[in-house]
């Protein structure tokens, strides 16, 4: 079954029955993010579509993402495709980009029905819930955020489409956390450079694929819309937001926009993150809402982050996976294939084939120098091609089997790492361990020790050479 919109996509999932409906009135606290924490925990992890939160009047919806059958059926596979198969139908639809959008007048976009121009109330427009009990207020954690480059403003390839946490900050503020390595980081560091406001729209309620996207590391150059086009098969449809040039999604369910004020940063957080543990508190930049726009009852879209695994882990599972796959395949065609679905990527599991002594070690610096590898990957496992990478059995085979902890374990200290992770130290700062449990393989050629000798006639030559160059003649 083919979707366009999150709305369609429920309809899928219910007809797959991969989505439970609360028609009961239920708290936003600790109702909502205790429903997000115990769908994933289900044998069908199923999608919850809350349908009355007190003291709000518009739906949520919980887990979209949450399962490998939600995953599948995102991908339009059959919903009990295995994680494998999944991999590899993403690696061949990854393939088909670049699939362009089509761009629909604003009259013609859903997004559009309803617009809020004064007044602004976020608090009227979203059933707002803090996700987990310490939080320092509301957040939208599952938002597609869209900036496009000021020194470059024209460029649709240098527009960003990305997720990235959101703490609510009043009726129309919000604080966002662009780390230095996010694309957004880039576009606000040359808006603040002029001293600029950065345009911005914050996109509620997507289709999955988009959603997908926006979680997904790919080049700076790199079109999210391109890409989620391929995805699908089909383009995705986008309009103009209503006070900038950038592209909007137009079947979002809420679009937030307005601008990051320059130099301006208040303290954001703590929030309990994907590692499963609160972060701290810092300063962050601030956003001002100008404009709302959503559909008719619009449904807000959020996602529980906790302890793996939660709906964060399998968003964000594969679409780490590919990326790695794709620059690894490039330089080392013997690779098979990558798992980096845990905890995004801080660790890896890559299946090679060697082609010499060493390989596999070589495999594991590559992916350590890769944009996303360098910045959030910490351990990773090298495993032979017959090897499964996403079976921890055989995982655990080889790392019983193949391993010699004096010649295949190594670390590297004073690496970058993700902030995020409690055990980095200083903050954003690792030391990374690499296990190569292949089978050894002998290296590509033999080696021969013995001493070279001097050629005969070396010294009159040295002696000729040493005439020549004190007459600056020839001979």
């Amino acid at each position: 079954m083919t979707y366009r919109d999150l709305r369609e996509f429920l309809e899928v999932l219910e007809s797959e029955k991969q989505l439970i409906r609360i028609k009961d009135e239920v708290m936003p606290e600790p109702d909502l993010s205790a429903i997000g924490r115990s769908a994933p925990n289900m044998d069908s992890a199923p999608a919850v579509f809350v349908e009355k939160i007190k003291g709000y009047k518009n739906p949520v919806v919980l887990n979209v993402h949450g399962s490998w059958q939600n995953h599948a059926l995102m991908l339009n596979l059959p919903k009990d495709t295995p994680v494998k198969d999944q991999f590899f139908k993403l690696k061949e639809l990854w393939d088909k980009y670049p699939i362009k959008p089509v761009w629909i007048d604003k009259k013609d976009a859903p997004v559009k029905e309803i617009v809020i121009e004064a007044g602004i109330n976020l608090f009227e427009v979203l059933p707002l819930f803090r996700i987990n009990e310490f939080d320092a207020g509301f957040y939208l954690s599952k938002a597609l955020i869209v900036t496009r480059n000021p020194n470059n403003p024209d460029s649709y390839d240098e527009q960003n489409c990305g997720t990235y946490r959101i703490q609510v900050k009043g009726k129309d503020r919000v604080a966002i956390q662009p780390l230095p390595f996010h694309d957004i980081a880039v576009h606000l560091k040359n808006a603040e450079e002029k001293n600029e406001r950065l345009p911005i729209a914050i996109c509620l309620g997507n289709d999955p694929v988009l959603s997908f996207m926006a979680s997904t590391p790919i080049a700076y150059v790199q079109s999210e819309y391109d890409f989620a086009g391929a995805l699908k098969g089909q383009p995705i449809e986008l309009t103009k937001a209503e006070n900038s040039n950038l592209d909007i999604p137009a079947r979002s369910e809420i679009v937030l926009e307005g601008y990051i004020e320059p130099r301006v940063r208040e303290i954001e957080g703590p929030f309990g993150e994907f590692p499963g543990s609160y972060s701290g508190a810092r300063l962050q930049p601030i956003i001002k809402i100008t404009k709302i726009t959503h559909r008719k009852n619009p449904i807000f879209e959020n996602l529980y982050l906790g302890m793996p695994w939660t709906e964060i882990d399998y968003l964000m599972a594969l679409n780490t996976s590919i990326p790695l796959y794709e620059q690894l395949k490039r330089d080392f065609p013997e690779v098979e294939a990558v798992n980096a679905m845990y905890t995004h990527g801080i660790g890896a599991i890559v299946s090679t084939k060697s082609r010499f002594g060493g390989y596999g070690k070589a495999v594991a610096m590559r992916l350590l120098s890769t944009p996303h590898g360098m910045s959030y990957t910490k351990i990773v496992i090298i495993v032979d091609e017959f090897v499964d990478p996403f079976d921890l059995k055989q995982v655990m085979w080889a790392l019983t089997t193949r391993v010699r902890p004096d010649k295949d374990v190594f670390k590297i200290p004073c690496a970058p790492g993700m902030p995020l992770d409690p055990s980095s130290e200083p903050a954003g700062m690792h030391t990374k361990l690499v296990i190569d449990a292949t089978t050894p393989v002998a290296p590509d050629f033999g080696r021969d020790c013995e001493l070279l000798g001097t050629p005969v006639d070396a010294e009159k030559w040295s002696e000729i050479l040493r005439n020549l160059v004190k007459e600056g003649g020839n001979k």
